[in-house]
């Protein structure tokens, strides 16, 4: 086959973490609420977003990937009657600081997932909003014909505050044009807590953007061991691990402590993927955020997860130019 009908793209999935522990809220009353949300905003400042995100891009920096699936790319904000909001976006303090060393990205697709405001015990409410986002490097001339963003119909709910909330969780997806190639990025964000909601979200990730003849990428955080039930229903349905394939020793990527200041890395499980089908090949893979090096000036780990670098090829023939207008099924 001639070296002009085969293409090499490089991805970075990444939970870049929310910054704090919401456990203390679980199962709180509503007289506990203003001092548990302000214990747990009080651990979000500690981890430093800002700081982070300079650690989290020179990651990026070393790796340069197409296409970066983030999860956990939320926005806190602040509320305070008597000055106003201050608000932290992920995505916008992120981008910042790609563009400030030459890297220019753009989000192609997100979506957005559990939402909710409390009040602290400061006077202040506190509104958090979750996100997973697809990051496509501009200077590339990839062209985004199709996006789509969803939730799962399946969702975790927890009382908090004498209320049961909806975790909400989704995927969002690309369909990217290059070079006469057409294929299919999913980004995704699977429940943590219970299998069977993990695996009902999987199955719809499957029957339906993971659902076509399109080459396929699949990007997340998918709370999921190799040879685990959920990790098994991709692998069942065609879908091939980077990592297990290219990747060199256990590829561990989580889990920090909480306030991103273990002394020794605690990483010992792999459950962030890059899943690859359809006309694929895996070139090389590796890990980002998982070494000493890789810390703050502060300490601060860049964030409870590492992330998964890789290179694949995209070389097969039946997948070149007759594809590109299928829609999705």
């Amino acid at each position: 086959m001639n070296s002009e009908c085969k293409i090499d793209l490089s991805f970075l999935t990444w939970n870049i973490y929310l910054g704090t522990d919401f456990t203390p809220l679980i199962n709180a009353s509503p007289e506990q609420i203003p001092e548990r949300v302000t214990q747990v905003f009080r651990l979000f400042l500690a981890t430093n977003i800002p700081i982070r995100a300079k650690a989290i891009a020179r990651e990026i920096e070393s790796e340069k990937p197409d296409f970066i699936g983030l999860q956990e790319a939320v926005r806190w904000e602040l509320i305070i009657p008597t000055f106003g909001t201050v608000t932290y976006d992920f995505i916008d303090i992120l981008l910042e600081e790609l563009e400030e060393r030459g890297l220019n990205y753009e989000v192609a697709a997100q979506n957005k997932g559990f939402e909710g405001e409390l009040p602290d015990s400061n006077g202040n409410l506190v509104r958090f909003l979750d996100r997973d986002v697809i990051l496509v490097r501009k200077d590339k001339g990839f062209k985004v014909k199709r996006r789509h963003e969803a939730n799962f119909q399946t969702n975790l709910t927890v009382p908090i505050g004498g209320q049961l909330l909806t975790i909400l969780r989704g995927w969002s997806s690309i369909d990217v044009k290059k070079d006469g190639y057409v294929f299919r990025m999913i980004n995704t964000h699977l429940e943590p807590a219970v299998e069977a909601i993990r695996n009902a979200q999987a199955n719809e990730i499957l029957q339906g953007p993971a659902n076509t003849l399109l080459p396929v990428i699949i990007t997340g955080d998918l709370n999921a061991p190799p040879n685990s039930t959920t990790y098994n229903l991709f692998i069942n349905e065609g879908f091939h691990d980077v990592w297990s394939q290219v990747g060199k020793g256990q590829g561990f990527t989580a889990l920090q402590n909480p306030d991103l200041l273990n002394a020794v890395s605690l990483l010992n499980r792999r459950i962030d993927y890059i899943l690859f089908k359809n006309g694929w090949k895996p070139i090389e893979a590796e890990l980002v955020g998982e070494s000493q090096k890789d810390r703050t000036k502060t300490g601060l780990w860049p964030s409870d997860h590492a992330g998964v670098s890789a290179r694949l090829k995209l070389e097969d023939e039946d997948h070149h130019d007759h594809h590109h207008d299928e829609s999705s099924r």
